[in-house]
């Protein structure tokens, strides 16, 4: 799960770092009267947030003027403006697709005039086993570029879990990256928020990008982003609380509050799969035979090993409300799942969906034979279903229904 940028920010303080102020306005009124707040003279910047990367360097799908997500606006009518732009545009990044994404929320953000930045992430070294801190004095927008072609200004602290990043740990980072005296202090005190934050709360990705050291000798959080674990959510209510489903795709929330595991992709074959390898292994054989006519899966999802005839029936409304979708695998595997219920499902969503696209069903194991009895029985109301005895068959049988 993903939070925006103030609530990343707010958390991180609740931690003790330093951070800078910030009013979050949701209309333009709101951010002229936060420049009023936060200007002491000076300017301010307007943030738009949403949950993908590379605000800095977007643009606004529409707009006129050269405006992406981040802007530093020197008068309250600037402010005004720019956050008008901002809220009736969509913002396209490299993270959103060329429809980019629309901004409800924007939060007015007190000038900390930085003068040198700096990366900060945690994130679990799975070649080790254990969370790094990884940090660098090339921090900013090109930290990836920074990361590809020059690895070796991306500094490494392996951390134990049981105890977060320590004390001197955080020292020795901030000395190695030219921190020093009282802001090598400061440095290190936000290196160990990060860490509590990020151990404390079960995330997955916690970033500082840029941390900055001011013109005024301060060291803030100018930028953060938190990714959290969703299957940790049951013990922290107050994460789960910043949940922000305006940013997630629409299928993939009505997914998960149906207990199926979905995950939305740009081609034209929807899979209904149950078990996580098997859904993987679906999606590429799919490819595999579907490449060389342009065809792909649509999306990844596992119905899980106990699925009911109501969480398939669900399922086949999902992909069915995805334009896209011109033919559906279904491919099961009956070892907990009986493969008559599949079946039974299957007939079920025919009847109560309407297969409008070619559904072409592969099963094997518990109950099949039973499965199949079913299938032949449903063939005559529902012409567009089609059953194949093995995986390979049935690939190569919906890429060519659904050229």
């Amino acid at each position: 799960m993903k939070v925006h940028e103030y609530q990343a920010k707010e958390l991180l303080a609740a931690a003790g770092a330093n951070v800078p102020k910030h009013i979050v306005v949701k209309t333009p009124d709101e951010a002229a009267a936060a420049f009023d707040q936060l200007s002491n003279g000076g300017g301010v910047v307007v943030k738009a947030q949403v949950h993908a990367g590379g605000r800095g360097q977007g643009q606004l799908i529409g707009f006129s003027d050269k405006l992406g997500g981040v802007k530093f606006c020197t008068s309250k009518e600037k402010a005004k403006a720019v956050a008008e732009a901002m809220l009736t545009h969509h913002l396209k990044t490299k993270q959103t697709g060329p429809e980019g994404t629309k901004i409800q929320t924007l939060i007015v953000q007190a000038d900390a005039e930085p003068a040198k930045e700096f990366y900060l992430g945690m994130v679990l070294d799975r070649s080790i086993g254990v969370p790094v801190m990884m940090a660098s004095a090339e921090g900013g927008m090109d930290i990836e570029e920074v990361a590809a072609k020059h690895p070796e200004k991306i500094l490494k602290v392996p951390v134990a879990p049981e105890t977060g990043l320590l004390p001197f740990q955080a020292r020795r980072l901030a000395y190695e990256l030219g921190f020093v005296g009282d802001q090598a202090a400061k440095a290190e005190k936000i290196m160990l928020a990060l860490s509590k934050v990020y151990r404390d709360k079960d995330a997955s990705l916690a970033e500082i990008n840029p941390l900055a050291i001011t013109k005024s000798g301060d060291v803030v959080v100018l930028d953060a982003k938190f990714d959290f674990d969703d299957n940790a959510l049951f013990r922290h209510k107050d994460i789960a609380a910043l949940r922000d489903e305006n940013e997630e795709n629409p299928a993939e929330v009505r997914a998960g509050k149906a207990n199926l595991n979905f995950i939305q992709l740009d081609g034209t074959i929807g899979c209904l799969v149950n078990g996580a390898g098997l859904a993987m292994a679906t999606m590429d054989i799919i490819n595999y035979h579907g490449k060389a006519h342009g065809v792909g899966p649509a999306n990844f999802l596992d119905v899980g090993g106990s699925v009911t005839a109501e969480g398939a029936i669900e399922g086949f409304r999902i992909i069915l409300s995805d334009p896209k979708v011109k033919g559906i695998l279904v491919n099961v595997f009956g070892g907990i799942a009986s493969c008559a219920t599949i079946a039974e499902a299957l007939v079920k969503a025919g009847k109560e969906v309407g297969f409008k696209v070619p559904v072409v069903v592969r099963l094997e194991g518990n109950e099949v034979e039973k499965a199949r009895v079913i299938l032949s029985q449903a063939s005559a109301d529902l012409p567009t279903l089609k059953t194949a005895n093995d995986l390979t068959t049935a690939a190569k049988m919906v890429v060519e229904l659904s050229k």
